[in-house]
């Protein structure tokens, strides 16, 4: 077994502690990856936390995980020694159902396997990128584009590809007016990606504090939708609205905003259920969907439109030592807009 240097929660509400973990020896198609940069997600809090469910403690988050590939299995063909990759939320599926054929592993009709908080096919608890290595099966690896920057290209391998999906998907671009809600750690990126493929961007959120902010990231327009009024004037606009926030809030104020034939993709993911009136979907042919990360073809997809485009995430590097106190400021909203481990500061225990 390969032994690696972690940080982990041990109870529900406990705090991070460094501990040792052990990953697998090298499979023929593995690859051993040192991590540098893991970003920090909201789900990592909410399965910590046990919002989404229970979970097996000691638990390792993190699936947003850039680094060095330090050694490679005797069948990898992908990568080399030295190359930097990157590994986001999912590290293996069953590989011959309909949608991993299909190159969209993230909805492995046997379950895909998660970087962490899962078993793997070896009977593995999975333990995730808030360590100095990882081993994954090969086909997991994404390769980060060079000239990107690792601890700016960690928080792409979720924030990043779970709002590019959905805009891919719905046809985000010329034409097209596209709302945000929340300018958080996903809001941000969905507003950049939203404005690189040419879409007309709105950013609602409860306030007007990020105001100048939105507008610097790309937004066209900004509103507060803690005054009702934004409801009435922007009533009918959207041809897309992705929203964000991992909050209950009123989908049929904001299924109102919806033009004819319009979609709501919900990609926050609120531990409680979000009721709807079916006459907000009736009345202009609209759709209330849901969207989860996307697949490696399509992740690796979205690295090279970042690289191309000049997108990368706002972030702040944090030590490993802080980890806790950036936890409390991500659940305050309080953080611009993604936090980062530098996972160098691991190794100085």
């Amino acid at each position: 077994m390969i032994t690696a240097g972690a940080r982990a929660v041990f109870s529900q509400e406990g705090m991070f502690k460094a501990t040792t973990i052990e990953r697998r020896e090298l499979q023929p198609n593995d690859v051993l990856i040192e991590i540098k940069y893991a970003g920090i997600c909201h789900s990592d809090i909410h399965t910590a936390r046990g919002d989404w469910g229970p979970t097996n403690y000691p638990l390792v988050p993190g699936h947003e995980i850039a680094g060095i590939v330090a050694r490679i299995g005797s069948e990898v063909t992908k990568y080399k020694v030295g190359d930097r990759v990157g590994v986001g939320c999912m590290v293996d599926s069953c590989g011959e159902c309909v949608h991993c054929r299909n190159g969209e592993e993230q909805y492995c009709l046997s379950g895909n396997t998660g970087t962490y908080g899962a078993i793997d096919r070896y009977g593995q608890f999975t333990q995730g990128g808030y360590s100095t290595h990882i081993v994954v099966t090969e086909g997991f690896v994404v390769r980060i584009p060079d000239g990107m920057a690792l601890d700016a290209a960690a928080p792409l391998l979720c924030a990043g590809i779970t709002t590019y999906s959905p805009l891919r998907h719905w046809s985000a671009g010329p034409g097209k007016k596209v709302a945000v809600v929340g300018l958080g750690g996903l809001g941000h990126m969905a507003v950049k990606l939203a404005h690189a493929m040419g879409a007309e961007v709105t950013v609602l959120s409860q306030s007007l504090k990020k105001k100048e902010d939105g507008l610097q990231l790309g937004a066209d327009h900004y509103y507060a939708t803690s005054d009702t009024a934004t409801f009435k004037q922007l009533a009918g606009s959207f041809d897309l609205i992705i929203n964000t926030v991992s909050a209950k809030v009123d989908m049929d104020a904001y299924l109102s905003l919806l033009a004819l034939d319009g979609t709501l993709v919900n990609v926050g993911a609120p531990s409680q259920p979000l009721p709807i009136q079916v006459f907000s979907l009736i009345h202009a042919r609209r759709s209330f969907a849901g969207s989860m990360i996307g697949g490696i073809r399509e992740t690796q997809e979205m690295l090279d439109f970042c690289a191309e485009h000049n997108i990368a995430p706002e972030i702040e590097v944090i030590s490993a030592d802080s980890i806790d106190e950036a936890w409390e400021r991500v659940l305050a909203s309080d953080v611009r807009y993604r936090f980062v481990i530098d996972i160098e500061t691991m190794k100085h225990v």
